[in-house]
């Protein structure tokens, strides 16, 4: 079975759209027969994403730190959960757990996450997809800031290509299933 990661928020945002977005994933997600890897809450968007995954049928997986757990933040419902010491080790979890990787919206630990992982991807330390879900323009800024990285000669355009900002899961998942890892720069 294909897992995907997703990274969210462990709040729900100010828009319903947010939410209803972290619905669907969790949904589509489970109607294709692919796993979830997340962070493991049952607060937020996360919380929303697995109970949508677990509601149709779906395989969910999270993986939490301890002290997360410690204060509750664990959903225990879920089809496997996994307590590890901390985020560094949740990360890499994650990373060896997934298919491919999915952002929706959050804060900065969201963004610290999917921004790890398309980093990584261009040194050979990943060899997964990254998208994010732009759900309302959430991530339009984000996006522009990448095209300025180009601009400005501090990422390839061949790999600025390899991290998809898309608001359509029809178009993230051809995008992940038809993924090439990024070619490594030489020095």
């Amino acid at each position: 079975m294909k897992k995907i990661a997703v990274f969210c928020g462990a709040a729900e945002g100010e828009s319903p759209r947010y939410t209803a977005a972290a619905q669907q994933l969790g949904q589509y997600l489970a109607n294709h027969q692919m796993g979830l890897v997340y962070g493991g809450g049952k607060y937020g968007l996360m919380g929303q994403i697995a109970t949508a995954a677990l509601e149709y049928g779906g395989y969910v997986e999270g993986i939490i730190p301890q002290n997360l757990a410690d204060r509750g933040a664990s959903y225990s419902a879920i089809s496997r959960l996994e307590i590890v010491e901390n985020m560094p080790v949740r990360k890499q979890r994650m990373m060896e757990l997934a298919d491919g990787f999915v952002a929706l919206p959050g804060g900065p630990g969201t963004l610290e996450e999917i921004a790890e992982v398309y980093s990584w991807s261009l040194i050979g330390e990943n060899a997964q997809p990254c998208a994010l879900y732009n759900v309302a323009h959430y991530y339009d800024a984000l996006q522009e800031f990448y095209d300025r990285m180009v601009k400005n000669g501090f990422l390839a355009k061949l790999a600025r290509e390899k991290l998809l900002f898309s608001d359509s899961l029809d178009e993230i998942f051809q995008f992940i299933n038809s993924y090439t890892p990024p070619a490594i720069r030489q020095y």
